[in-house]
């Protein structure tokens, strides 16, 4: 459970300055360097160096970079074969090992650097399912749906590989029969240089969508050549890192980038992370905090499901001038990025990453840059290179977390609800955006927030679900699965989604949703189709609701976009537009479970906070009648990770000092603390939060 920070040397700083700052680093509870950046006057491998005779790690991953404590290493060392973990990990001989270990790793860093970026042979693609590694940043250049000219072998026998023949690739794309006399005697060598010409047509989608998977793969299968070469010539003990400088609320897919099979690629001895600070990562949430932090969080623990992640870039301190990433936001060039992260928002941002499941910390920074760019920001000590609360807060919490760190290991989310996040869903969405409407890049992300949004705030457990998620088996977890702005289902999810239902699931899919199929054809929605099946009705066609014009109502929540045209067949009506009376929300039997379709873009329309009706709208039919959590907190938000020997619930406080009550309805415990501060808690009485900040509680079973 690493406790890091990234240290920067200012200019002209003495050796006995840097160990006075690792000293203060470490008393305030950091366990290891993050990053390092030296100067002229001391080189990182030298504050490196001085880090680990002050007892600080000098990597990100902490012990994490240890040689495994085996029967065979605790005999080498003269240590009892049965010692136990954590005593072996505090033995002078073991502790004496590893550093020494790491001592010879530092020397070889250069070496590492050495390892060739274009290790590995020729590229092969056997089907979608590809190696991944390391993700560009998201500050840089992607390709998304361009495909370069050096890439045309590699993207004809990936499409070999994907279709078959020819004729099943033509017929995904939708290729006209005009359109198939372009090819010539080869025409898979002639595919991918008329798709650089706009071949078959920039108003067809399957084959757009198919250029941003290639790249994905392509990006990432560079990248993992890297990772094992380092692994092989370098060190079979250092873990590496996946994911990087890339906010999560931007469209992935039109950018060419599969951030859940990158996680799924850092299993392999490594760590899935994102980086997050609120003047660069947030513009699309228009810099709002408590919600989209554990959003974000969320998402990067759910796309890395059973791998370890973190967030090994995090916020550290106050933030003015240095956000920069205006230009994918617009509406935001014009404003100051400001914030202040004192030791209330350092609370909510390391609690919230907990809840999501993240274990370990990299926060940015110990000290602050000098000049230039981000000179006196995002650091934890104060511009004269005191420690502040923040810094305190953090070492605080990240103790408690090294305490608690096998509960948390073992720990785990109990979600009633699944939020459905399908790459080929975007990418379609991202094919849309081609024809001249940039923003339906974004609609899949922003009704993904305002989906969670919802259930936040109402305090239901939740947890983000992959397409592949669903392929593996995972759907039973989920007692609800919430379909936001799913404009393109794939065959195979089709049927998967059939299945979840029969088996006893509860589908609920809003709008706007059902449109195309998997290859951007118009999605059968007539008597005998498989959607007349799912949802026991029949779709004529959609409507639109302008907010402005000609707003129509849902109970008490105003429909401001897309709406339906249906006429159930098996379906129970649940709600009617109050306009015309039609059928706005359907229900519909099948098998062990339920179909809901909700005829508003209710993830849409939440995606800003604010509209309540909506929420509560989505919330209401999300659940049905039969589903509840199994705790409520109301006035806060609150998430609970479950482990075999104790609960723990983090509670964020998102307004003024308040008092709440937590009520666990399906669990009863023998005692509760606060995990931080040991404070015994009595659960049923009201819990204090402070304004902007929150706690973290710990309840044992009995």
């Amino acid at each position: 459970m690493p406790v890091g920070c990234v240290f920067i040397a200012w200019p002209e700083i003495t050796e006995a300055e840097v160990r006075e700052q690792l000293r203060s680093m470490k008393a305030c509870g950091f366990t290891c360097l993050k990053g390092v950046m030296g100067n002229e006057a001391i080189s990182s491998a030298e504050i490196q160096a001085i880090a680990l005779d002050e007892g600080i790690w000098p990597w990100w991953y902490a012990e994490g970079g240890w040689e495994p404590i085996t029967p065979e290493l605790l005999r080498r060392l003269d240590l009892p074969a049965d010692l136990d973990h954590d005593a072996a990990m505090a033995a002078p001989a073991m502790l004496a090992h590893q550093r020494e270990l790491y001592r010879r790793r530092l020397e070889r860093r250069d070496e590492r650097k050495r390892v060739s970026t274009t290790a590995g042979g020729a590229h092969e693609f056997a089907g979608r399912k590809q190696p991944r590694w390391l993700v560009p940043s998201v500050v840089g250049e992607h390709r998304g749906h361009v495909l370069a000219a050096t890439d045309d072998v590699a993207f004809a026998d990936w499409l070999r590989a994907q279709y078959g023949d020819l004729d099943a690739l033509l017929a995904a794309w939708n290729v006209s029969a005009p359109a198939r006399r372009a090819l010539g005697a080869d025409p898979w060598a002639d595919i991918p240089r008329l798709v650089r010409d706009g071949w078959p047509s920039a108003k067809q989608y399957r084959h757009i969508r198919d250029i941003m998977r290639f790249n994905a793969d392509m990006v990432i299968e560079r990248r993992i050549r890297t990772a094992d070469a380092q692994r092989v010539a370098f060190d079979p003990h250092e873990p590496l890192r996946a994911g990087g400088e890339a906010g999560v609320f931007l469209p992935f897919s039109a950018r060419g980038v599969d951030m859940a099979g990158i996680a799924a690629a850092a299993a392999a001895g490594g760590s899935f992370y994102p980086s997050m600070h609120l003047a660069w990562h947030f513009e699309e949430v228009d810099f709002e905090v408590a919600r989209p932090v554990y959003m974000q969080a969320a998402l990067c623990a759910d796309w890395a499901k059973g791998v370890w992640s973190a967030t090994w870039e995090s916020t550290g301190g106050p933030q003015y001038f240095s956000g920069g990433k205006a230009p994918f936001v617009p509406a935001v060039r014009d404003r100051f990025p400001g914030f202040t992260v004192d030791e209330r928002t350092i609370t909510q941002l390391m609690l919230s990453h907990l809840a999501a499941g993240f274990k370990g910390f990299g926060l940015w920074t110990w000290t602050a840059r000098t000049a230039g760019w981000e000179a006196g920001e995002f650091a934890l000590c104060d511009r004269n290179n005191q420690p502040t609360a923040r810094a305190r807060t953090a070492g605080a919490i990240g103790q408690a977390a090294v305490r608690h760190r096998r509960e948390l290991w073992q720990a785990h989310k109990e979600p009633l609800v699944g939020v459905l996040h399908d790459w080929d869903n975007e990418a379609i969405w991202a094919a849309m955006a081609l024809t001249g409407r940039d923003m339906f890049r974004e609609v899949p992300v922003r009704a993904r927030i305002g989906a969670c949004r919802a259930l936040m705030d109402a305090n239901i457990p939740w947890e983000y679900a992959t397409t592949e998620d669903l392929h593996a088996g995972l759907g039973p977890r989920y007692r609800a699965l919430y379909l936001p702005a799913c404009v393109s289902l794939s065959d195979s999810l089709q049927q998967l989604l059939l299945d979840y239902v029969r088996g006893g699931g509860r589908l609920v899919c809003d709008l706007p949703g059902l449109y195309f199929d998997g290859y951007g054809r118009v999605f059968r929605t007539d008597a005998g189709s498989r959607f007349e099946t799912l949802f026991g009705c029949v779709l004529h066609e959609f409507a639109f609701a302008n907010p402005r014009h000609s707003p129509d109502t849902i109970g008490a929540a105003t429909c401001g976009g897309f709406m339906a045209e249906l006429t159930p067949t098996t379906a129970a009506v649940r709600e009617t537009y109050a306009t015309s009376g039609k059928p706005a929300v359907t229900e519909n039997r099948l098998g062990a479970g339920s179909a809901v379709l909700l005829g508003t873009q209710a993830g849409l329309d939440c995606w800003r906070p604010g509209n309540t009706a909506v929420q509560q709208l989505l919330v209401d039919y999300t659940l049905g009648a039969e589903l509840r959590p199994d705790f409520t907190c109301d006035g806060c938000l609150a998430y609970r990770l479950s482990a075999p020997r104790a609960d723990h619930y983090f509670l964020i406080n998102d307004g003024d000092n308040r008092a709440v009550h937590l009520v666990p309805h399906n669990y009863s415990y023998t005692a509760a603390t606060d995990a931080i501060t040991g404070e015994p808690i009595d659960i049923d009485q009201a819990i204090a939060l402070p304004r902007r900040s929150g706690r973290w509680l710990r309840c044992q079973r009995g």
